[in-house]
């Protein structure tokens, strides 16, 4: 006999992971430089606005006064200004998970894979 509940818990338990591994893939593009402008920006368009406005957030945040803060404040500008995506930041902005991790959080003290995750997790809850 198949149990539901378990199975049901697997399939949001996967779905989760996707999500993570999504926002990563968006936030790591910017960071890292291994998407062009036009595939992040695809990216971030099928994005939920809070969650655009956080991994931006905590990109500017982040890298204010690293010695690479010029390549991806650069890939973040290439990005943040097309489009719908200022619209999102706006809308995101005034999410109440945004209220909540500012709140709770900082953003330069999670590394990359520890923010994303509790983001996604607040943000699926």
């Amino acid at each position: 006999m198949i149990d539901v509940a378990a199975v049901s818990a697997l399939n949001d338990r996967m779905a989760l992971e996707q999500e993570q591994r999504a926002a990563l893939r968006i936030l790591e593009g910017i960071e890292e430089g291994t998407m062009s402008a036009s595939d992040s920006f695809a990216l971030v368009e099928d994005a939920d606005p809070a969650l655009v406005y956080l991994i931006f957030t905590w990109l500017r945040k982040r890298y204010a006064d690293h010695a690479n803060s010029d390549a991806v404040i650069g890939r973040l500008l290439a990005i943040s200004n097309r489009g719908k995506v200022p619209k999102m930041m706006k809308e995101g902005q005034a999410d109440a998970v945004v209220q909540w991790f500012e709140e709770s959080y900082s953003y330069r003290d999670l590394g990359s894979k520890e923010f994303i995750e509790l983001i996604i997790e607040k943000l699926e809850g």
